[in-house]
C-alpha cells in the first residue's frame, strides 16, 4: 500500500498544517507527513510520536582491538609523547598517528581520533 505513495509533505511540529496536532500530541510528535495515493485518489495525513523514552548505552564507536588514527600537531610536543607511550606509529602517508582504541580510551586522546 506505501509503496503506491507518493510523500509530497514532511513538516516538523509548528509549522503549517501541524498546530492542531501539535496541541493534540505536544513534545511526543515528532514529524507530520502528507501521503497521495493515486490508485485510490486519497490523501493521508501521518503522525510520528515518541512512545517511550529510554536510557541506552552507547556502544563504543570502536572495539578494544581496532586500530584508529589521531590527528596531533607538530607541535604538540606533549600529545606525541603520550602516543608514543602508548605504542603509536606514525603514519607519513597519511599524516596521522596510528594507535589501538584500548590504548587511548578515556584518555584525552580519544577525542583526536579521527572519523571514518
Amino acid at each position: 500500500m506505501l509503496r503506491d505513495m507518493k510523500t509530497q509533505a514532511h513538516l516538523k511540529p509548528g509549522q503549517k498544517g501541524t498546530k492542531r496536532l501539535v496541541a493534540k500530541y505536544g513534545q511526543a510528535l515528532l514529524c507530520v507527513r502528507y501521503r497521495y495515493d493515486r490508485v485510490r485518489g486519497v490523501r493521508l495525513k501521518t503522525v510520528e510520536l515518541v512512545l517511550e523514552e529510554k536510557a541506552w548505552p552507547v556502544p563504543p564507536r570502536h572495539g578494544d582491538t581496532a586500530v584508529v588514527a589521531l590527528q596531533v600537531a607538530y607541535t604538540e610536543r606533549a600529545l606525541r609523547e603520550k602516543l608514543k607511550a602508548a605504542g603509536a606509529r606514525w603514519d607519513p602517508v597519511e599524516k596521522v598517528w596510528r594507535v589501538p582504541f584500548s590504548s587511548i580510551q578515556g584518555t584525552e586522546l580519544e577525542a583526536r581520533v579521527l572519523k571514518d
